[in-house]
């Protein structure tokens, strides 16, 4: 396929699936969760994969393969789901594949909720990267545009109108990056053809981790009643001791629902309770939702639990946890609770050996550990949206998140587009519903280092920002910056200064000893135009673990503490001006593409990419406690050796 037919073929497809996705937009997307109302029935596990090797990647869609058992349209091979496809494999085709993917697996689906008319059952994917379109039986059900965020569809009449309980799933996804999607990327091929043969192509991007793909998160099959709680909507605030939890309830396939919503304390006590789809809840002596290390009691949830019940009686339960807690910014300040908070965390990556981005409970639970071994009290999913469950474990542990969308690499001028910038609007759209209700989430990133330099950064981001405010006004917005602050367009918009620098890495290699004069002046000069708090972002070095050097030189254990330490002297300095938090980079090294400048991935973590300490974990530990131990306020917050 020459290359102009390919980027017509893929902004077409691109474009109408956008439209999908708008649709999409009108309904809400609560964590589908189990009640007395609710049943939920996982359908991970092993699927059948075939990848479509034909020049074009078209030939599945030409054959239809979604019309029939997969294995009857070729050979397949078994796909473990949630996964990245990429390592599975001994094949190096498959770990570097672009193109269209297929997946299939048989669900089988209880006689009872086809049989009940009043049983909506509904089909959800958590994640697939990164166009999707799904099938039930052979009937095309959704389709989805974006890698990181759930999108579902109702298969209640699918299934009714075909024989028997028998589900069969199929979802088709794309992993090709265009100018105009979330990350951006190009497809460039090759036509020289004493050096390429025909047809061949390379998915260029410009960001740093391995473009992984597949289905990354659960795909679950769940019912409700016909008339159902579609979304809730809950912002909190507090005065004195008294909590005032606001709620809007949305009810679909009822014109007058009945709807009771009850708070709970943790201890099952009612504390508080009111009728209708809309109001507030008061809550006395009031447990506020504190971050970890800020107070002795961190991470209190309530449960709000909501009854709809339709005309003919039929009832809807939906149980959401429920944190009350503020967020305030000043020139100088985050708050939290009225409360000072400097944020001394991470920068992750969903990234795993074998699993690639897919998701599992093993990993999360042992990164949180880690998390919370180290003194740290944040993080940044970088640079996408990250699985429901872990802002759901971050609510629970009291880790405040600063949310990030999957606007990584946006540094063609073609990017700032009218298209671009409706499908990132959708994608905030898309998260913010998604994650509205969390209180570990703190703030809305938008994007990460965009040449915000260029001319139509001002308007894209003032209104990408704007649109965002509109979304949720209970929440900073920020985006996070790599340029110079005389020439950042997008700044004026946002509410914190995200800064990323590599100082003595990627500027001035070597030579830490700039770090401190670098450092003071990057400060000075973002404070000076703008008068906002200031995050470091994002900092660091790269470390091969076991390589040692002293005096400390580039990729040894040492150098990264080095700098490291150079960086936390000045942190120390401005944290008493203007400085509101440091987020290290990288938790844990992961995998990039294949490049000249990186060895089997990206090395900048402080610990392994499979979870052992480098030296510079044991810096950040000691560190991360003691500030704790100072910012802690009237508790005793003991770091042990």
């Amino acid at each position: 396929m020459g290359s102009s037919g390919a980027e017509r073929a893929a902004k077409r497809v691109f474009l109408a699936a956008l439209c999908s996705v708008c649709q999409a937009l009108q309904g809400g997307m609560l964590f589908p969760t189990e009640s007395p109302s609710r049943e939920v029935k996982d359908a991970s596990g092993l699927w059948s994969f075939r990848a479509d090797l034909s020049p074009e990647r078209s030939r599945g869609f030409e054959q239809q393969w979604y019309r029939k058992p997969l294995a009857e349209t070729g050979p397949v091979i078994d796909m473990p789901v949630p996964s990245s496809f990429n390592d599975i494999t001994q094949d190096a085709k498959i770990r570097d594949f672009i193109g269209w993917v297929w997946y299939e697996k048989d669900v089988w689906v209880p006689a009872r909720w086809i049989q009940d008319r009043g049983t909506r059952i509904v089909l959800r994917v958590g994640s697939a990267h990164y166009y999707s379109v799904l099938w039930v039986n052979g009937v095309k059900v959704a389709e989805h545009v974006g890698g990181h965020l759930p999108f579902e569809a109702d298969i209640s009449g699918v299934l009714r109108q075909t024989s028997g309980s028998a589900c069969r799933i199929t979802i088709a996804v794309n992993n090709t990056l265009t100018l105009e999607t979330l990350p951006p990327g190009t497809i460039q091929y090759m036509n020289d053809r004493s050096r390429y043969p025909a047809g061949y192509f390379v998915q260029n991007t410009n960001f740093d981790f391995f473009n992984y793909a597949g289905i990354h998160r659960s795909v679950l099959v769940y019912t409700t009643p016909k008339a159902h709680i579609d979304d809730i909507t809950v912002e909190t605030t507090f005065s004195d001791n008294i909590g005032l939890v606001s709620f809007n309830v949305s009810v679909l396939g009822s014109s007058k629902p009945a709807v009771k919503v009850t708070l709970s304390a943790q201890d099952g006590r009612c504390v508080a309770s009111a009728d209708g789809s809309r109001g507030v809840l008061k809550v006395t002596d009031v447990n506020l939702w504190w971050p970890y290390l800020m107070h002795e009691n961190p991470a209190y949830l309530y449960s709000m639990e909501v009854q709809a019940t339709a005309e003919d009686g039929q009832t809807d339960v939906y149980t959401l946890a429920v944190g009350i807690r503020t967020v305030k910014v000043t020139s100088t300040q985050f708050l939290i609770n009225n409360k000072p908070f400097y944020f001394h965390g991470v920068n992750k990556h969903e990234d795993a050996d074998i699993r690639g981005k897919g998701f599992d409970w093993p990993l999360v639970v042992k990164d949180f550990n880690l998390m919370k071994w180290m003194g740290v009290n944040s993080f940044r999913p970088s640079h996408y949206p990250y699985a429901e469950e872990i802002l759901q474990m971050a609510d629970r542990h009291g880790i405040v998140i600063i949310d990030e969308c999957p606007g990584v690499g946006i540094r063609d001028i073609r990017s700032f587009g009218n298209v671009s910038l409706a499908h990132h609007l959708t994608v905030m759209e898309e998260l913010v519903r998604r994650d509205k209700n969390h209180p570990s989430v703190v703030m809305w990133s938008v994007a990460n280092e965009p040449a915000s330099e260029m001319p139509p950064a001002g308007f894209y981001f003032k209104e990408l920002v704007s649109h965002t405010k509109s979304l949720d006004s209970s929440r900073p917005v920020t985006y996070i910056t790599a340029s110079n602050y005389a020439r950042d367009l997008g700044a004026p918009y946002v509410d914190v200064i995200c800064v990323n620098s590599y100082l003595s890495w990627y500027h001035d290699p070597g030579h830490t000893e700039l770090i401190s004069l670098q450092l003071n002046t990057q400060f000075d000069d973002w404070y000076g135009k703008y008068q906002k708090p200031i995050i470091q972002s994002e900092y660091g070095a790269d470390a091969v673990p076991g390589l040692h050097s002293d005096p400390p030189m580039m990729f040894t254990e040492e150098y990264q503490t080095t700098v490291l330490q150079n960086y936390h002297n000045v942190f120390d300095q401005k944290r008493k001006e203007f400085v509101i938090g440091e987020l290290i980079w990288n938790f844990a090294d992961f995998m990039t593409t294949q490049t000249i400048t990186r060895v089997v991935g990206n090395k900048k973590g402080i610990f392994t990419r499979q979870r052992q300490p480098k030296s510079g974990a044991f810096l950040l530990r000691e560190r991360y406690w003691r500030i704790a131990n100072e910012t802690g306020k009237g508790h005793p917050l003991l770091f042990v050796s």
